[in-house]
């Protein structure tokens, strides 16, 4: 079990009890949106290298296509992964395992902050 893992399941228990029908789509929703700030932060970065290094690799219009197109393969692959089979079998070893437990709000700040990160960082290039 990976981290994205984990932090799905603490997601999906947190807003079980509030919110039973809509806690797997809140969940799915929030690791999708942390992986695609992950890749921002990426590409943002790799893109201010290969400018300093003079490399013309990509025009910034077909890097943001390529960034949506990546986007949406990670929620479907999110989708389909924590939406059947593996999710109550992922469950089941998270039930085992209730050691860590994170604030939801400090959860909810980590893709924002990262985003931030991104922006000061795009800046900078």
């Amino acid at each position: 079990m990976n981290t994205f893992d984990a932090l799905f399941f603490h997601f999906f228990q947190h807003y079980k009890t509030k919110k039973s029908k809509k806690a797997n789509s809140i969940a799915t929703f929030y690791i999708t949106f942390l992986q695609c700030s992950l890749l921002l932060l990426l590409g943002v970065f790799f893109a201010g290298f290969f400018r300093q290094m003079r490399v013309d690799t990509m025009s910034a219009s077909k890097a943001w296509t390529l960034f949506i197109m990546v986007a949406i393969f990670i929620y479907f692959k999110n989708w389909m992964q924590y939406g059947g089979r593996k999710r109550k079998v992922l469950n089941a070893k998270m039930i085992k395992n209730r050691k860590i437990t994170y604030n939801i709000w400090l959860l909810w700040l980590l893709p924002i902050t990262i985003l931030g990160l991104t922006y000061v960082l795009f800046q900078a290039v």
